[in-house]
């Protein structure tokens, strides 16, 4: 049984690694655009998981070398009070990433029931994420739906590379 394990500041060039393998699986952009997102985010999640706003979470094996098989993220955000929960915040779910040598094991599944209790536990009454082809399955068996959000890149020259459901 994989080990939970909380992410630290000193784990922010880890899990900027593991979100520019997560976009690279997915085909969004080429090499030189992730570069310059992991310079762009690193430093935004160090400092977030040092002030408490980000909250990674690792699942390792059981390995003497503790291996991290499975990763994910909570970004928890202000957000104005909304008919679907009055608390001025929202948590929203990234960065889910998974080695290909540890995927078909349930462990993204189980870094999400860990992501929802964590969310549960701070009061948190909406969650959110934005699912790739290969998670949305896991999302809608967990009781996540979709919604009508809509998105505009204004004046981006990398335009939004969404592939069609």
């Amino acid at each position: 049984m994989p080990t939970l394990r909380r992410a630290t500041p000193a784990d922010a060039p880890l899990i900027t690694a593991h979100r520019h393998l997560m976009f690279a699986d997915n085909n969004l952009a080429t090499e030189a655009r992730f570069a310059e997102l992991d310079l762009a985010f690193q430093p935004w999640v160090h400092q977030r998981l040092t002030d408490g706003r980000y909250v990674g979470l690792f699942l390792l094996d059981d390995a003497p070398a503790a291996t991290i098989l499975s990763a994910c993220g909570i970004f928890f955000g202000d957000f104005p009070p909304h008919y679907l929960d009055t608390a001025p915040i929202r948590a929203y779910l990234l960065n889910f990433y998974t080695i290909p040598s540890a995927r078909g094991r349930g462990l993204a599944t189980q870094l999400l029931q860990h992501a929802v209790d964590e969310c549960i536990a701070r009061n948190v009454g909406v969650i959110t994420l934005h699912a790739s082809k290969f998670g949305r399955p896991i999302y809608e068996k967990f009781g996540f739906s979709r919604n009508n959000e809509m998105i505009l890149t204004p004046q981006s020259s990398h335009p939004l590379q969404i592939p069609n459901p």
